[in-house]
């Protein structure tokens, strides 16, 4: 069963290179990234063998949340071979962020 990566500053470059990677910034302070974070590990599962999915956490690892400008949480961030292509901020639910993902997997950016 997928499970989500957990990402650091040092690890994050190398995991988003290739294919995608969806990525939760998050903070362990956060109401609403506490109710995503099951949502990521359910997109884990439902696209293993797809795509990778991560999460991190701002807190220890701000290089990075400072890298891409991520000023809320949580910040959701679709990469495609390390460039970002869709930056989703808020909660979402299992539904919106299923539908951002098949839009980019299907049109194959």
């Amino acid at each position: 069963m997928g499970k989500a990566l957990e990402l650091t500053d040092e690890n994050f470059q190398i995991s988003i290179q290739n294919g995608y990677t969806l990525v939760d910034f998050w903070a362990p302070w956060c109401p609403p990234c506490r109710f995503i974070g099951p949502i990521i590990e359910e997109l884990a599962s439902t696209y293993e063998g797809k795509m990778t999915l991560g999460k991190i956490n701002v807190d220890h690892n701000q290089h990075t949340a400072l890298k891409y400008k991520v000023m809320n949480l949580p910040t959701v961030i679709l990469f495609h071979n390390g460039e970002v292509v869709e930056v989703i901020v808020g909660a979402r639910n299992k539904n919106q962020y299923g539908q951002a993902i098949d839009r980019h997997l299907l049109a194959g950016v």
